[in-house]
């Protein structure tokens, strides 16, 4: 994993870092080294609201605006885990939101194609990630469910919204020994689904219950189901 200055320079939030890594992360499971030092260097503190930053390492999502969230740590840190990434790898998020997830992504790739479908957090996100430093990450306004063909084949795909099914056009796009993550099923009950491409064969596999907010798109919900 290349290396890159620590961006917690104040210090102010390292105590919540350092907990939030050894109760939320290393306790449940996640022994990744290189997850962990990815997570470990990207500021959590900065993708959220000001009023929420107090909150910024608690083990829950939080609010972002637009009825969306930044996950939970724990969940941002298994789903990066599952896809485990390669230092030359390209990888396709599909729900950008604050930019969180994209960043601690574009620790572990090459290059990081995130995509969101609300102009105006494509816009917060896009300018944020540059702020901070995250050059390798490109943020693009449209619809997930379609992925991003003209720069197709992607290592990995990481969809950070729950959709009804899998969908089509982002197997299309997942390259040779590729994987996909990503929640599948209704607002109320989700799992998380694994799928890695060996040839013709696609194998799924199931990890974990969760909760995301809806994949509004052509080939997910189409518009946001009422709760």
């Amino acid at each position: 994993m290349r290396r890159r200055p620590h961006m917690l320079d104040s210090g102010e939030f390292v105590p919540e870092l350092a907990r939030m890594i050894e109760t939320q992360l290393r306790r449940r499971g996640i022994s990744d080294a290189a997850v962990l030092a990815a997570i470990e260097s990207v500021p959590r503190h900065e993708f959220v609201p000001k009023e929420s930053r107090d909150r910024a390492y608690d083990d829950v999502p939080l609010p972002i605006g637009g009825g969306q969230t930044i996950s939970q740590p724990y969940i941002v840190a298994a789903m990066t885990a599952a896809i485990h990434l390669l230092p030359g790898e390209r990888v396709l998020e599909i729900g950008t939101g604050c930019g969180y997830q994209a960043a601690v992504l574009s620790r572990l790739a090459k290059e990081v194609f995130s995509v969101e479908r609300r102009p105006e957090l494509a816009l917060s996100a896009s300018e944020r990630l540059a702020r901070l430093g995250f050059s390798n990450v490109h943020v693009h306004c449209g619809d997930g469910t379609l992925g991003m063909p003209e720069f197709a084949p992607f290592d990995a795909i990481l969809v950070a919204a729950a959709a009804p099914a899998v969908p089509e056009p982002l197997l299309a796009q997942l390259g040779e020994g590729g994987r996909m993550i990503l929640p599948v099923g209704d607002t109320e009950h989700q799992e998380l689904q694994l799928i890695e491409k060996r040839g013709d064969a696609l194998r799924k596999s199931t990890l974990e219950g969760c909760r995301f907010v809806p994949l509004v798109g052509y080939h997910g919900w189409q518009e946001p189901p009422s709760r």
